[in-house]
């Protein structure tokens, strides 16, 4: 545990929340998720308050879309491995045998938990819980300068003009699903692009909304592998 204190760049006073933090559901009733709901407000607060004072002329709209990309689950999943969060994550016996200490949604899950933990453990310090938490998205916000110099152009465009400088295939937008009725219909929408392994979905009201979204998560999928 001392490996993963050190990983965090945090002290836990009491180590019994930490271990709270990443108890998984599976593992019986005591488990994270009062403290993951708790982390997942903070983490949007901080991200928020982090687009603000960084980028002063980006609108609302683009620094709604900037967090997204900093707060989901494909984001939170890299960094928590980037602190080796896997091995710690506290199971129960079916989800280890399935390969739970891998799988996205429970490390996203536990890394929120944690965020919430921190901040109870600090005495309710969120200067202490944003540096913290900032720290581990050292480099995270790189894209977002990208884009602000190729002054904000839209996410399709800007993994276009990615992948023509690289000389790859353009991204492959394909509908999956769409739901709904004909006045109120959501887009599920999958970009596969040669850079991932993996094809990456994106949810819109429209098509152009739903590609769009699609793209800004390979941009990120992107950022976060570098």
């Amino acid at each position: 545990m001392n490996i993963l204190v050190k990983s965090l760049g945090y002290t836990f006073n009491a180590s019994s929340l930490l271990e709270l933090a990443l108890t998984h559901r599976s593992f019986g009733g005591h488990n994270n998720e009062r403290l993951e709901f708790l982390g997942d407000s903070i983490l949007n607060c901080i991200m928020a308050i982090e687009l603000v004072e960084r980028y002063a002329k980006a609108s609302e709209g683009q620094l709604t879309r900037m967090r997204a990309q900093l707060v989901c689950e494909d984001m939170l999943s890299v960094v928590a491995k980037e602190l080796n969060l896997g091995k710690f994550v506290i199971l129960g016996a079916g989800e280890q045998r399935s390969g739970g200490h891998q799988r996205s949604s429970i490390l996203a899950d536990s890394l929120e938990a944690i965020i919430g933990a921190i901040y109870i453990d600090s005495g309710s310090d969120f200067a202490v819980v944003k540096a913290t938490v900032i720290n581990w998205y050292v480099n995270k916000f790189d894209i977002f300068d990208d884009i602000k110099e190729q002054g904000h152009k839209d996410p399709k465009t800007v993994l276009q003009e990615l992948l023509q400088a690289k000389k790859l295939e353009l991204p492959d937008y394909q509908v999956v699903k769409i739901e709904g009725e004909q006045h109120d219909q959501t887009f599920y929408v999958r970009c596969t692009v040669a850079l991932l392994a993996d094809p990456v979905e994106g949810v819109g009201n429209s098509r152009r909304r739903a590609e769009q979204m699609a793209a800004e998560k390979v941009l990120a999928q992107l950022n976060a592998h570098n």
